[in-house]
């Protein structure tokens, strides 16, 4: 992803008038980067937000993703159950707020990373939604307005989203992750 630069503009709470950049006392550049851009396509979602995220820890995107909660965006979060746990993990606090999150049960790993936003936008890519992954590793995004494609990630998420509802877990799980 890149070049870090400031996000506070785009991360205003509901109701108030977004801040002048200018105006940041930050030392970040205060320019466009590969986060404001995924920020500007998440933050755009109106109606629906499904996420599905190996890991996810970056502050920023999860304030994004709590903002459309404030707004009365239905947000739904499928995660890996391991990478939630670790220290700095978004999902925790995003339940905090009443954000829906299933995860799957130990059974391999989740790690599929996409969002769909409004049923209509793809976002999609290697990249993991961690600080670490966006601020230093190579990573690719790819985010597309294509209805066949949008439909295909749509269907795997409403499939998986079903396998992971948490009255379906079995207390004792017959596979083990390979190791």
């Amino acid at each position: 992803m890149g070049q870090v630069t400031c996000t506070e503009a785009l991360l205003q709470a509901p109701g108030l008038p977004p801040g002048p950049s200018s105006g940041c006392p930050c030392s970040l550049p205060h320019s466009e980067s590969s986060l404001s851009r995924l920020l500007r396509a998440l933050l755009a979602a109106r109606s629906s937000l499904e996420l599905c995220l190996f890991a996810f820890s970056s502050p920023q995107l999860g304030r994004a993703v709590q903002l459309l909660h404030q707004r009365g965006v239905r947000v739904r979060v499928i995660t890996d159950c391991d990478y939630m746990a670790l220290n700095g993990s978004q999902i925790g606090l995003l339940r905090k707020a009443g954000i829906q999150v299933r995860h799957d049960q130990d059974l391999g790993y989740m790690h599929h990373k996409f969002a769909i936003v409004d049923k209509k936008v793809l976002i999609t890519g290697s990249l993991n939604w961690t600080t670490q992954a966006i601020q230093n590793n190579r990573e690719n995004v790819l985010i597309m307005e294509d209805t066949e494609y949008v439909r295909l990630f749509l269907e795997e998420f409403e499939r998986i989203w079903e396998e992971f509802d948490p009255t379906k877990y079995s207390f004792f799980p017959q596979k083990q992750r390979g190791h």
